[in-house]
């Protein structure tokens, strides 16, 4: 399977004078490829996560799955882990379901991710950062997920926690051979955990 982008092109709002964010870009991500997307902050690298993942509409360009758009209804097999979990959760209810929106995960993963059955009836605003950062993680890795968007994932996560949570990823991306596209500014972290890099913005001609 393939994520392929086109002539990619985004900028905030419709005035003709509005800044590019990115514009005349081209990448693809083969299932079972790691790729790292790397940056510095601010660069734009998360409004592409979001482009790539479908929650944004590119402003030129197209985003293909297998030669197809993304879905509009039903479950996406690309998804996106933002940086800030607290973004990409229903405050209103509580992790049990949250958790299981989009599938119901096993045990034993919810075991791996450290993830507490204590937690599954808080609400979001009980937890750390942390804590809801591995609640999204584990939402998003159902037997449907294809490709795996990582926008600065593990920022709020302490060192241990970081190398624990990465472990998982990475054999559950091989196990099932996902695309990985991780998105940091971290060049030490992409080195270890992908077998390609990308510079960004130098791929984008705005």
């Amino acid at each position: 399977m393939r994520l392929e982008a086109e002539n990619l092109g985004f900028r905030y709002g419709s005035s003709k004078g509005s800044p590019w964010i990115f514009r005349g870009l081209d990448f693809t991500l083969e299932s079972g490829q790691r790729t790292a997307l790397v940056g510095p902050s601010g660069c734009g690298k998360s409004t592409l996560s979001r482009v790539l993942s479908g929650y944004l509409e590119p402003s030129e360009g197209r985003v293909l799955l297998d030669g197809k758009p993304l879905p509009l209804k039903g479950y996406c097999p690309v998804q996106m882990i933002y940086q800030h979990p607290e973004q990409a959760v229903n405050p209103r209810w509580k992790m049990e379901k949250v958790l299981k929106e989009c599938w119901d995960p096993d045990e034993e993963l919810l075991k791996a991710m450290g993830i507490e059955e204590a937690w599954l009836e808080r609400w979001p605003s009980e937890l750390s950062g942390g804590e809801l950062q591995r609640f999204c993680i584990a939402r998003v890795l159902g037997p449907e997920t294809r490709f795996l968007i990582c926008d600065e994932i593990i920022t709020m996560l302490d060192v241990i926690t970081q190398a624990q949570i990465w472990e998982k990823i990475l054999e559950v991306a091989r196990y099932r051979k996902l695309g990985l596209l991780v998105v940091t500014h971290n060049m030490a972290l992409a080195e270890k955990v992908c077998d390609k890099i990308v510079r960004f913005p130098e791929i984008s001609r705005k």
